[in-house]
């Protein structure tokens, strides 16, 4: 709970998935991205969802194995609904969560919140010469 106003729910039947392709489309993040690609992705992910009533006004889903690995994606609070803390407890929520509370590592991309993960510990990978990636060449679009 972030107060009594709000509820934080792993509840995948309760995602507004419209609410999350139109924010998630118009990021800087993922700009463009398909609502088939955006419903693909929360399917195969671990998805949190922060709910006032029925009314959805933040999202994060967590790729992982469960049991080593996570990677931490498309965290966003609806702009009239920041500034409450929310997107704290969001966090907390989900380094909270039974399978996810032991993982090795947990991994996320910002370009923005830095501060915000910071408490949390997050931090500059200590050896990011360990760290490749491969994006598609089409990586854009996705």
């Amino acid at each position: 709970m972030v107060s009594g106003e709000f509820e934080i729910s792993t509840d995948p039947s309760r995602i507004d998935v419209e609410l999350v392709h139109d924010f998630l489309s118009h990021s800087y993040w993922a700009q463009g991205r398909t609502r088939a690609i955006v419903e693909r992705s929360i399917n195969n992910s671990l998805g949190f969802g922060v709910y006032r009533s029925t009314q959805q006004v933040a999202f994060a889903r967590v790729i992982t194995d469960r049991a080593v690995f996570a990677y931490l994606a498309d965290v966003f609070v609806v702009p009239e609904f920041r500034g409450r803390g929310i997107s704290k407890a969001l966090v907390r929520a989900i380094l909270d969560h039974p399978d996810l509370r032991s993982l090795r590592l947990i991994l996320l991309q910002t370009r923005d919140a830095h501060g915000l993960y910071a408490k949390f510990g997050f931090r500059v990978p200590s050896q990011p010469e360990w760290i490749m990636e491969l994006p598609a060449p089409d990586a854009e679009a996705r």
